[in-house]
């Protein structure tokens, strides 16, 4: 990073990306605000705003810093654009994944929109990725590279976008962390709902969508009950009372029918080499179809080889090898060598 007086926004989560990602711009010379974002304000259970503890954190680190920090509230850009949307796809049956609309709707757009507005040049966070040109890289350690997650956005987006950490390992951030003397050095890492915190889907889906109980079927007889299925994920191991063969998974879902359908984990419907994407984003888009390519279909899988082509105004992909779990709603993000070309929903 060459030293130059751009004003950057750095989105502070309060976690350790975000922190030593805020470091390592103030030690490059750049003018940096750090930024907290209220996305999501419900309270906990004890009454407490459940983003209050990572704001505080974020707090100390910008103060070690010696940086301001701003706190941003996008309640209703997150309601409208993240939640609203979960909540449709879980009810239509399918399965998919905010963090994906969040980046694309509310860090890249509603925090970079008025991060413009307010004279900022840049907007800088915590992931693992890269960018060039207008155009999305792999970040250096393959385990954390979250391109997977940034895929739905524009190159006009990644042009004003910085990823500090692109170049780093988690090992190295942990240890830059600890150089910087950090607050949040040592804080261990969330694996919740964006923004939501450490709660699971299901107990967060139940607030909202109502239980439409149906049958499950094995090898087209009945075999237990399902209590609805955007309860039900395609790969999810479930527990058949009183069947015999108690190692069960979804493989598919009859939405007409409210029909939960399962089978054992060497299922062929569990199993699929063509897949159709909708709504496919192009941040790199090749010359021509059809094309070869890599694929994943979910954060930290194994990337896939696999051909591309038209088909209409979607994409049929097709894989060298079988892929299991493939689950509609959710994401599948295409790659050549180690430039992510985009991607598109499952459908």
């Amino acid at each position: 990073m060459r030293k130059t007086k751009s004003k950057i926004l750095v989105a502070m989560s309060g976690g350790v990306d975000s922190s030593v990602a805020a470091a390592l711009l103030v030690r490059a010379g750049f003018d940096v605000t750090g930024m907290y974002a209220v996305n999501y304000d419900e309270p906990t259970t004890d009454g407490k705003n459940c983003w209050r503890g990572d704001y505080q954190d974020a707090l100390r680190v910008a103060a070690k810093l010696g940086i301001k920090l701003l706190r941003w509230n996008f309640v209703k850009e997150y309601r409208r654009d993240v939640l609203d949307y979960m909540y449709r796809e879980y009810n239509a049956g399918r399965t998919p994944n905010p963090d994906v609309l969040c980046n694309k709707f509310v860090k890249f757009g509603a925090w970079l929109d008025r991060a413009k507005k307010e004279g900022y040049d840049f907007i800088a966070t915590g992931h693992y990725g890269q960018t060039k040109n207008g155009k999305l890289l792999c970040a250096e350690d393959n385990n954390k590279d979250q391109t997977y997650f940034l895929h739905q956005l524009s190159g006009e987006q990644l042009k004003c976008s910085m990823f500090p950490l692109g170049q780093y390992t988690k090992p190295q951030v942990r240890a830059l962390a600890k150089k910087f003397d950090l607050p949040t050095a040592a804080k261990e890492e969330s694996m919740g709902i964006c923004f939501v915190g450490e709660v699971p889907m299901k107990e967060f889906l139940e607030k909202k969508i109502k239980h439409r109980p149906g049958k499950i079927v094995l090898n087209g007889e009945m075999v237990g009950e399902h209590r609805g299925l955007p309860f039900y994920t395609i790969g999810e191991r479930i527990g058949v009372s009183g069947h015999n063969q108690t190692l069960l998974y979804v493989v598919d879902k009859n939405i007409a029918k409210n029909i939960l359908i399962v089978g054992d984990e060497n299922s062929p419907a569990l199993y699929k080499k063509e897949i159709t994407l909708a709504n496919v984003n192009w941040i790199s888009k090749p010359k021509k179809f059809p094309c070869s390519c890599l694929a994943r279909l979910r954060h930290r899988q194994e990337l896939q080889k696999c051909t591309v082509q038209k088909n209409g105004k979607k994409f049929l992909i097709k894989f060298s090898q079988p892929q299991r779990a493939v689950t509609p709603g959710q994401f599948a993000v295409l790659y050549q060598k180690n430039i992510c070309l985009g991607g598109g929903v499952i459908a």
